[in-house]
């Protein structure tokens, strides 16, 4: 009789080069997959309805994948320190294999399960997927995780990769009997968003699931990433690769992600064509680092990492920070950014930046009030890399330097000189002159015959108040 073996799925929805299923392939034939609805994750205040009905797309999919190579994908709504050992005992699974997390929630979860299961006798085995190099690998001259990323990249660059792990392929999936024993304890068709409570009616920037993204890492490599350096910060092109929702939610492996731009290498031409591609890997290495990040420093979760900021004297206004939220500050670059968020679940990168840096610098609100109300929305939401970025905008996080102020203006007239983002999502300004657009000097007779409101704030006055509050925290 062959051993059951089961494979938790989290952060890797995808059957090929995976590293915990790979590994368990190699122990038995017979894998089972299972998938938790965490409740304790459904029900907090920043789950974005796109980003859930991004991830049941990817479970749907997994499923088929999954009945292809002969297995199955099991689904519990249920607390996972009660639902996997439960399911593991009632199957008489030999183990219990999964990928680790960086984040303290999933750690502190993982610990919980690993402990009950223990209890009751059952393996537990874990790896790290997530990462091209783990917490630990990467590390300075003395021993000490990195604090900023130019060294960081500069040791992780250096180091070799892994190859791609196998797929699931000839499995062995559960009895009849099996099928009927697990339905007791809870294993469940699966549901949709909706169902859930998540209402997301508008299309999602990549469809969900391991084909999709595979195809649009094909056509980005193929494409795009050769003059990755040059589009890759102007919102009105689609220069980047828009792989964060697969990434964040493992609907490709990282390795095979690398595998491509090393592939890119290859076949480039010419030394701008190889910068463009190192830039992509350098954001890659970002991904990594801010994981890396969270899994040494945990607080970041909750708090700044620099004490300037714990007892920063932010206004917090509310007035503005609905404002800033719905779209209508009066500075178009900021606003098209929000009302891309808000209509798609996604934002482009520079702009995260310019938003950021207007609601922390110019509105003087805490950052923390941006970071979760962009969980959310983003369909992309990852809790490291949201994070990190939010703090290297406020100032408050690792970075070598640590005021960093964006003018919306000179950001409008530098990446999208033409005002074709801004004419695509505020469409109430697309006749205006395009050199008022980019600049947001937009007369008040203007504002009022388009509907569109005056600046809010002052971006002169504030960030001058912001240095001088931020000084004085320092003194």
């Amino acid at each position: 009789m062959t051993d059951l073996i089961l494979f938790w799925h989290r952060r890797d929805l995808r059957i090929s080069d995976n590293i915990g299923l790979a590994a368990a392939c190699q122990k038995s034939q017979k894998v089972i997959g299972v998938f938790c609805l965490d409740p304790d994750i459904l029900e907090r205040d920043d789950i974005a309805p796109a980003r859930v009905t991004y991830m049941m797309g990817c479970l749907q999919e997994l499923q088929q994948r999954y009945a292809e190579a002969g297995s199955q994908l099991l689904i519990l709504h249920q607390n996972p320190s009660q639902g996997i050992p439960t399911l593991a005992d009632t199957l008489n699974a030999k183990a219990v294999v999964w990928n680790r997390d960086v984040e303290p929630y999933a750690r502190t979860r993982d610990r919980t399960v690993q402990d009950a299961l223990e209890e009751k006798g059952i393996a537990v085995e874990s790896f790290w997927d997530q990462l091209l190099h783990a917490p630990g690998e990467i590390r300075t001259n003395s021993g000490n995780p990195y604090k900023v990323y130019t060294p960081f990249w500069k040791n992780w660059k250096d180091q070799a990769k892994a190859a791609p792990a196998e797929s699931l392929k000839n499995g062995e999936g559960l009895t009849e009997t099996e099928q009927d024993v697990v339905k007791k304890v809870g294993v469940m068709e699966l549901p949709t968003a909706k169902e859930l409570g998540f209402t997301w009616d508008n299309s999602l920037m990549l469809e969900p699931g391991e084909k999709a993204a595979k195809q649009r890492l094909e056509e980005f490599c193929d494409r795009a990433i050769d003059d990755y350096q040059h589009q890759r910060n102007l919102p009105a092109i689609d220069g980047t690769s828009r792989l964060s929702a697969a990434l964040k939610f493992g609907a490709i492996g990282i390795r095979t992600v690398w595998q491509a731009t090393q592939t890119a290498i290859e076949r480039s031409r010419s030394d701008e064509t190889r910068d463009g591609i190192q830039t992509w890997q350098q954001e890659l290495a970002w991904r990594e680092f801010y994981q890396h990040a969270l899994y040494f420093f945990p607080e970041l979760a909750s708090g700044p990492y620099r004490d300037t900021f714990e007892n920063f004297p932010w206004d917090n206004n509310q007035t503005l920070f609905q404002a800033w939220c719905e779209g209508r500050t009066g500075y178009p670059i900021v606003d098209a950014a929000m009302r891309q968020l808000n209509q798609t679940g996604w934002m482009h990168n520079r702009c995260r930046m310019i938003v950021a840096s207007f609601l922390t610098k110019d509105l003087i609100i805490n950052w923390q009030w941006g970071e979760t109300y962009f969980m959310q929305k983003l369909y992309d939401g990852d809790l490291a890399a949201n994070n990190g970025g939010w703090q290297w905008s406020a100032s408050s996080g690792m970075d070598p330097k640590p005021l960093r102020i964006f003018n919306p203006a000179s950001q409008a007239q530098k990446y999208d000189p033409d005002g074709e983002y801004i004419r695509q999502w505020l469409p109430e300004l697309s006749s205006l002159d395009t050199k008022d657009l980019v600049t947001g000097k937009i007369s008040s007779d203007e504002c009022s015959s388009c509907g569109y409101p005056e600046p809010i704030v002052d971006h002169k006055k504030r960030q001058k108040e912001f240095k001088q509050r931020y000084q004085q925290q320092k003194g």
